[in-house]
């Protein structure tokens, strides 16, 4: 199979960087974290984005998507990874909006979807509390009511969750802190009586929210999916989102790279242009084989979620291990490469570097995958 870019995927790509370079250069990250921006991103230049079909594309057409797959829609992130845009695609898009696509009724899904892929509407899913990702470790509970259930726990690292028009919660109806089984997703309105959000600031000048539920009551139609069996539908949109934000992360990786590698041609010490040394060649060669290797990987993923191959998580779990190797190689290289400037918030090379450390740790960091591989692979 070649790993290459069909003709729409690249008629998808020019757009994408040709309006991210015009709408959301670094330079609009910048503004918004300088003016401490709310929101932490624009929702005028989201509705454009959202008027190109972005949003829209891992969606079906009956509820207002492009019926694309998570190969076009990691074009685009890529392309977002290159100025790092802080837009919503991860916790909207593949995470809260995947969750609803592949659990909720027709009902939900028609009360949802057209608004998302419009623009209008903002999801998170509220599912981690601890420190790192361990998605089953879920000690929040939902407990049975007479017509619906009562929610309390709390949540922790839930992207763009101050802003969200609605919360997908992980709770457990059953079993023990850890188990797999015994999960259940609930749709919650942030304003219901009992839900407290708190925004957070990251290291990479994005925001996250601390969620706070206490006897939070919703409906029974507010579930997604069955009940006990919200694993079943978290365990695939795990997987897209991993392979997403690996592709944001080829993207910022790029961007890095290229930017350094101008950065050697240009910069003279003791006379001579700094990239003709040696020492900076091949540590430059290094970078270049690292991201060659993690954008192959990252594509393979990226089609073999749309395929539904069946080795398809274990591809994915491969895909972010060596985005986050590269990642992390490429822009802490870069900065060194850059010498004192580098470390200065005149240069932008420092920014990639916090986004990329705060995308490794996201979804589970190398070691996390790893790990899963080594598991999926029998070992």
């Amino acid at each position: 199979m070649s790993l290459v870019l069909t003709e729409e995927q690249e008629l998808i790509q020019q757009a994408a960087a040709e309006f991210l370079k015009e709408r959301a250069p670094i330079a609009h990250l910048r503004a918004l974290r300088d003016e401490e921006d709310p929101t932490g991103f624009s929702r005028a230049i989201w509705k454009e984005m959202a008027e190109l079909g972005w949003p829209g594309i891992p969606f079906a057409e009956d509820h207002g998507g492009a019926g694309l797959g998570m190969a076009e829609l990691g074009v685009v992130l890529e392309e977002c990874g290159r100025t790092l845009a802080p837009y919503p695609f991860l916790s909207t898009v593949v995470l809260a909006g995947g969750a609803v696509a592949r659990g909720g009724s027709d009902a939900q899904k028609r009360e949802i979807l057209p608004g998302l892929c419009r623009g209008e509407t903002l999801l998170a899913l509220a599912f981690q509390e601890t420190g790192r990702f361990d998605p089953w470790v879920i000690d929040s509970k939902a407990e049975k009511t007479g017509d619906g259930f009562c929610l309390s726990g709390r949540k922790t690292f839930v992207l763009e969750g101050h802003v969200a028009d609605r919360l997908v919660v992980v709770a457990r109806t059953s079993g023990a802190s850890g188990e797999r089984e015994g999960l259940t997703l609930f749709l919650v309105d942030p304003a219901t009586d009992g839900c407290e959000l708190t925004r957070s600031a990251l290291i990479d000048s994005r925001y996250a929210a601390r969620v706070s539920l206490s006897e939070v009551v919703v409906g029974r139609d507010a579930v997604l999916g069955e009940v006990d069996r919200g694993a079943e539908i978290l365990d695939p949109v795990f997987d897209r989102a991993t392979a997403a934000l690996s592709a944001e992360m080829v993207g910022l990786a790029s961007e890095a790279f290229e930017r350094t590698i101008a950065y050697l041609k240009d910069r003279e010490q003791f006379g001579v242009r700094i990239g003709s040394f040696q020492a900076l060649k091949h540590r430059a060669a290094e970078m270049f084989c690292e991201l060659q290797l993690a954008q192959a990987a990252v594509l393979d993923a990226l089609r073999a979620l749309d395929e539904d191959r069946p080795h398809a998580a274990r591809i994915v779990s491969a895909a972010k291990a060596r985005c986050s190797d590269a990642a992390s190689l490429i822009t802490c290289e870069g900065l060194q490469m850059h010498g004192g400037i580098g470390m200065t918030d005149e240069e932008d090379i420092g920014l990639f570097l916090k986004r990329a450390k705060a995308a490794e740790l996201t979804l589970g960091d190398a070691a996390y995958h790893r790990d899963r591989f080594a598991r999926l692979t029998g070992f």
